[in-house]
């Protein structure tokens, strides 16, 4: 399989990449082909935060499909700062990549479960039914988005940094 999209430039290694929209009650999760061409609905998941079995069942999935990354939504307001939706996300990201061999990448997801209950509302889906595959659908676009940027030899996504250490401030022991 061959790592150069169209165009020549190298974006990472061409394959199944997963992506991940994770809320407060569900985690949503699409995947791509093999190609890395176009991305798919494949689950909702429960969320577990006590127990982390979502995320278990995310790594099964991930490994199931021989995925070779998975891209992570990390909703930053408008404004482009990051708020608690983005810390429990990059939080998520983070529990995530601990658990995988392959590289677990964050997007940029401003809007997008406003454009997912859009997309389902203009397909005929009704508000009530829309709880059950919204969170599929964002998992879908925020995937569909980071391959497109590979596709195009750009990153898919942004790496997961770990957090700076904390500087002591000048007179603390």
């Amino acid at each position: 399989m061959s790592t150069t999209p169209p165009g020549g430039a190298s974006a990472g290694p061409a394959g199944v990449l997963v992506g991940v929209d994770v809320g407060e009650v569900r985690v949503g999760v699409a995947a791509s082909d093999p190609h890395g061409v176009l991305a798919h609905p494949v689950a909702t998941l429960a969320r577990d935060q006590d127990g982390g079995a979502d995320l278990t069942a995310l790594v099964d999935l991930v490994a199931e499909r021989g995925a070779v990354g998975v891209v992570v939504g990390l909703p930053r307001s408008l404004s482009g700062e990051e708020g608690l939706a983005a810390r429990r996300a990059r939080d998520y990201a983070g529990s995530l990549q601990r658990r995988l061999d392959v590289p677990v990448r964050l997007w940029d997801e401003r809007l997008t479960t406003v454009d997912a209950h859009r997309n389902l509302h203009r397909s005929g889906v009704r508000g009530r039914d829309q709880r059950a595959v919204v969170d599929q659908v964002a998992a879908v676009l925020i995937l569909q988005a980071a391959l497109d940027a590979r596709r195009a030899g750009r990153p898919a996504g942004t790496p997961l940094r770990a957090r700076k250490p904390r500087t002591r401030r000048s007179g603390q022991t």
